[in-house]
């Protein structure tokens, strides 16, 4: 946390007691993961704000795994389509660096 408070990212959310901060630079965010996490890892979290507020209309999660799907994309884990509410999926990018789409809410009513 030192160095990137070096480059003037503040905290902004997390616990450090934890092993986990939230930090912004402007509108720059990164989140740092002690211990959680075997590599780097970019997280998307539909359905929330910046701020982490819910929204009333977004993509769901499973949505967005079938359209990736559609692309050719391969899932490791898959989000379960059975369900509704909070759910994730990973994908592998060419370099192995994982992208996380976690949700944390529940679906958008439609």
């Amino acid at each position: 946390m030192a160095f990137y408070q070096k480059l003037d990212f503040k905290q902004v959310g997390g616990k450090l007691e934890q092993n986990w901060v939230v930090l912004q630079n402007g509108t720059a965010r990164i989140g740092l993961f002690q211990g959680m996490f075997d590599k780097n890892i970019l997280t998307f979290n539909p359905g929330w704000t910046k701020d982490k507020e819910t929204m009333t209309d977004f993509q769901d999660v499973r949505e967005l795994q079938r359209a990736l799907k559609a692309r050719g994309l391969t899932m490791a884990p898959e989000a379960d389509v059975t369900t509704q509410g909070p759910a994730f999926f990973e994908v592998t990018d060419p370099d192995g660096n994982t992208l996380l789409f976690d949700q944390h809410v529940p679906s958008p009513k439609r």
